[in-house]
């Protein structure tokens, strides 16, 4: 399980940011945004809107996901806003490092749910 998570995770995180390099050799994300603000029609492809909404409504679903592992506020306001920012990069990295933090032999319970908190 976590072995499988883990590599999915990894390639994900790698891929995307390969993209990302691979992208921005073409045109970099200032004059992209730039374009599209000169040009709104460009943007304004229905299909391109609604690809967006799935996008972010896809990152917040992941997000409560985040909120609900997270007990503290300030940690799920900070991977919120990394999440809303870099997307699945954010997400690839979130999911490695509760992997990281997993027993040997944890289950795919104890990756999904809350753990209970440190005794002192």
């Amino acid at each position: 399980m976590k072995f499988g998570i883990g590599m999915f995770a990894v390639v994900a995180f790698g891929a995307l940011i390969g993209a990302s390099v691979w992208a921005t050799g073409h045109q970099s994300i200032v004059p992209a945004i730039q374009d599209l603000l000169a040009n709104p029609a460009a943007g304004n492809n229905p299909w391109f809107v609604a690809t967006l909404f799935d996008t972010y409504f896809g990152f917040l679903w992941f997000w409560l996901w985040i909120a609900y592992k997270e007990t503290s506020n300030l940690a799920r306001l900070v991977w919120l806003l990394l999440v809303l920012a870099t997307g699945n990069m954010a997400m690839a990295a979130y999911a490695l490092i509760q992997l990281y933090r997993l027993p040997a032999g944890a289950t795919i319970e104890d990756f999904l749910l809350r753990r209970p908190p440190a005794r002192r």
